[in-house]
């Protein structure tokens, strides 16, 4: 029986073997054939010509795209965030006075030990500041003695202190004084009025103080 070039190319798809006449398809991947050039073998409709050993396993995406993964697409690389700008640099504090360490009982007169304390705890932190936009200073006393007498001394206090550091060369450009006479006592204070007077006026020795606060940038 003789066969002609297809009909050779035919039995050997049928039958799994291998053809090695000039211009036959010769299996490659025990799956599809391939000619002589290392193109898949087509039929004439277009059909990539498989052996018997093909299986699913085998698809290649130019005969079998349904059965061929697809690669994913790249994922989109997402540009860089951009660094959140630093936050500015503060020369912000603020400073509490005891009164009996700066001021006489009852009185609104600051003291060597006072002016020390503004020396090296105000004065010395405002030279790294580049400018001071506020400067508010606030009296404050205890709860001896009326609410009009107190709210004057917290008043005068703050002054004293606010002329004290402008005589220093403190400058802001927002310099304010306010008393606050009794009405803001240091939480967890607490004094039996019970007691002797010299005894509760050490007690309440905390609630009677001056609060410098500061804010600006830093240099």
């Amino acid at each position: 029986m003789k066969y002609t070039t297809l009909a050779r190319t035919l039995l050997a798809a049928t039958l799994g073997l291998t053809v090695t006449a000039v211009g036959a398809q010769v299996p490659n991947n025990d799956g599809h054939l391939f000619d002589t050039r290392g193109a898949v073998a087509k039929s004439g409709f277009g059909l990539c010509w498989k052996t018997t050993r093909w299986t699913p396993a085998m698809a290649i995406a130019e005969c079998d795209p349904d059965l061929v993964k697809k690669p994913e697409p790249p994922k989109a690389v997402e540009a860089p965030k951009p660094a959140a700008p630093a936050a500015p640099k503060t020369c912000n504090f603020t400073y509490s006075l005891q009164s009996d360490a700066t001021f006489a009982f009852g009185k609104a007169v600051l003291n060597a030990a006072g002016k020390d304390q503004l020396d090296k705890n105000v004065l010395a932190k405002l030279g790294g500041c580049a400018s001071v936009k506020l400067m508010l200073i606030t009296g404050h006393t205890d709860r001896l003695g009326s609410h009009e007498a107190n709210q004057k001394l917290s008043e005068k206090r703050a002054e004293a202190v606010k002329a004290y550091l402008a005589g220093k060369g403190a400058k802001a450009d927002s310099l304010e004084t306010m008393g606050a006479g009794k009405t803001q006592a240091v939480p967890g204070v607490k004094c039996d009025d019970k007691q002797p007077r010299k005894k509760l006026i050490e007690c309440l020795a905390p609630n009677r103080r001056v609060v410098v606060e500061v804010q600006g940038p830093a240099k």
